[in-house]
């Protein structure tokens, strides 16, 4: 038993208080024409898919799995046909330009439809989450005939994309591949090479298959300054087959429905994306938006994970519990979710799940404003954001999915309810698109203390910005009031870290995790402040103001102790590790 269904709601209340995107969208020549009517339209078409089509397919696509033969890919059934509702339904075309044939709608909606995909079927989503990264990619990057070439069929759903990086030896480190491309004197290159761990590097999906693929040429230097990234098609324009080949799936622990490919490479056709020896700088751009959409798969874990353990929750009936609601009457046994121990479980993955939605939708609207405004403060922010929401949203979803296993008891553990099989699916998101050690490495050394704190001093600004008008509203002052310590809580930090670092150049590094964790509760605090105050807007009769009322005391009550949790780690890290 597993089910899901899109939180509207609270999408539509981020979207219209939390964020107030409507009145940016309308200082926004792209989007004046999107009003939140329309986006909570889109939304609903949104949830009418993922909840009726690809739900329906979670568990039997991780029951059957993928099938390999004769390096022919066969998804799940159901999949096929899944993927060609998706198209029908124009979503590979929402966030993308008009120009290009999309819809020229904000990416803050792709983030909520990104969530709704994940939550209601991670494996189907891993064919189509990488698809705007690379439509981002080529738009940057691609040569004007490239583009015109490719972008139709990316936007129009007709071929999907891949990202070629890993090779048997070169995995987070990408200047140890040894991929290889032949200048032709058409313009043309020739690639030859391995490539392994790829998402959908074979499928029956799409016909095409449009491979971004990082590999070196003959006179290129060592290291990361010598790589190229080249397009690299399944199915060349004559009809005929490329030299693309997959030798092999791997058998997994989870997302079992989502191919995850070897490939080579056998002098196949391609073309080259950017400059050369400057291929990582043109991926940076699909994999910064891949982050992204890898976070709200942790986001999509969390929501599933607390709908389905709400609903056990409140069926299962063991024991009398030491307290109950008033207005019930006592009896011999209650449900699950009066208990003291289910109730802090279930409150903490509905704050969780919501609070995290709030900072992930952010991180999108900013991504819209840093477009059209490279050098506002969104343009400095959104990057900072990146790796805090990869590395925390994706530990989220494995430690929440774990913890709403715990309220099914024996039955987690069982495949009959299938919350075993959300914990399974979460994990890998932890790994892929830079494994969370590289995100906070990333975090701490390149995006604050390298950047001498200016885009975390931004960062801190609007925290502190909502910390003052939070202080003027009175039931919301506490909260305020603790997001602000926290603020210099987080200041005094990365002063003690770099002074730190002076005498110790290994300290940030053994600092970095709990760090970025130590952000991400930062966020989450944010989050819940700006709730909160926004909340009164409500009608004082709407259950749910009272239940953002109830989930931000919550957070802010159980706060100190994940506080004390990090900075003592932090602090703790100073000692040396030993060599094992």
């Amino acid at each position: 038993m597993w089910s899901y269904e899109a939180p509207l709601r609270d999408m539509q209340f981020v979207l219209e208080h939390w964020l107030q995107a409507p009145d940016t969208w309308q200082r926004n020549p792209a989007f004046a024409a999107l009003d939140l009517p329309l986006a909570v339209q889109v939304l609903e078409e949104a949830a009418r898919f993922s909840q009726g089509v690809l739900a329906p397919l979670n568990g039997h696509g991780d029951r059957q799995g993928c099938r390999w033969q004769a390096g022919q890919v066969s998804t799940p059934d159901g999949f096929v046909a899944a993927y060609r509702a998706y198209v029908e339904g124009g979503w590979p075309a929402l966030a993308c330009a008009e120009e290009q044939g999309g819809q020229g709608l904000p990416q803050l909606l792709d983030a909520a439809l990104q969530e709704m995909l994940y939550a209601s079927n991670h494996a189907w989503a891993m064919y189509t989450g990488i698809a705007h990264g690379a439509y981002l990619c080529l738009k940057a990057h691609a040569a004007p005939w490239l583009q015109a070439r490719y972008l139709p069929d990316i936007v129009s759903g007709q071929a999907l994309p891949t990202m070629c990086l890993t090779e048997p030896q070169a995995g987070s480190d990408v200047g140890l591949l040894r991929c290889r491309a032949e200048p032709q004197a058409d313009g043309s290159y020739r690639l030859s090479g391995s490539k392994l761990f790829i998402s959908g590097g074979e499928h029956d999906l799409t016909a095409n298959i449009l491979h971004l693929v990082l590999a070196r040429l003959p006179d290129a230097p060592p290291g990361s300054r010598g790589i190229s990234l080249f397009l690299v098609p399944k199915q060349l324009d004559d009809g005929q087959a490329n030299g693309v080949h997959c030798d092999g799936i791997e058998h997994k622990m989870g997302i079992k429905g989502s191919a995850t490919c070897s490939l080579v490479f056998d002098a196949a056709q391609g073309w080259l994306i950017g400059d050369v020896n400057r291929g990582l700088a043109a991926m940076f751009v699909m994999m910064n938006s891949a982050r992204l959409h890898v976070g709200l798969q942790g986001l999509g874990h969390v929501e599933a994970a607390w709908q389905n353990a709400r609903q056990y929750a409140a069926e299962r009936v063991q024991m009398r519990a030491p307290s109950r609601p008033e207005e019930v009457a006592a009896q011999a046994a209650d449900p699950i979710r009066y208990h003291p121990a289910m109730r802090r479980v279930l409150l903490e993955l509905r704050a969780t799940s919501e609070g995290m939605r709030a900072i992930g939708y952010w991180a999108a609207h900013l991504l819209d404003q840093a477009e059209h405004d490279p050098h506002s403060s969104a343009a400095q922010l959104a990057p900072l954001l990146t790796p805090i929401i990869k590395a925390f949203f994706t530990e989220q979803g494995f430690r929440q999915a774990s913890h709403a296993l715990q309220v099914f008891g024996g039955y987690g553990y069982v495949t009959e309810f299938a919350i075993e099989q959300t914990l399974r699916d979460s994990r890998i998101a932890m790994i892929y698109e830079g494994s969370n050690e590289i995100q906070a490495n990333d975090l701490l050394l390149r995006k604050v203390l390298a950047d001498e704190g200016r885009a975390f001093g931004l960062l801190l600004a609007e925290l502190r910005t909502e910390a003052a008008q939070g202080g003027e509203c009175g039931e919301c002052a506490g909260f305020a009031q603790a997001l602000g310590s926290l603020c210099d809580a987080l200041a005094s930090v990365v002063e003690a870290i770099g002074e730190r670092a002076l005498d110790d150049s290994e300290y940030p590094y053994r600092a970095a995790p709990d760090f970025l964790q130590l952000c991400g509760v930062a966020l989450l605090a944010f989050a819940w402040a700006r709730a909160a105050r926004v909340s009164r807007a409500l009608p004082e009769d709407d259950p749910l103001r009272a239940a953002k009322l109830q989930s931000a005391g919550f957070f802010f009550d159980y706060l100190p102790s994940r506080l004390a949790q990090h900075l003592g780690a932090i602090d703790g890290a100073r000692a040396a590790l030993a060599f094992v």
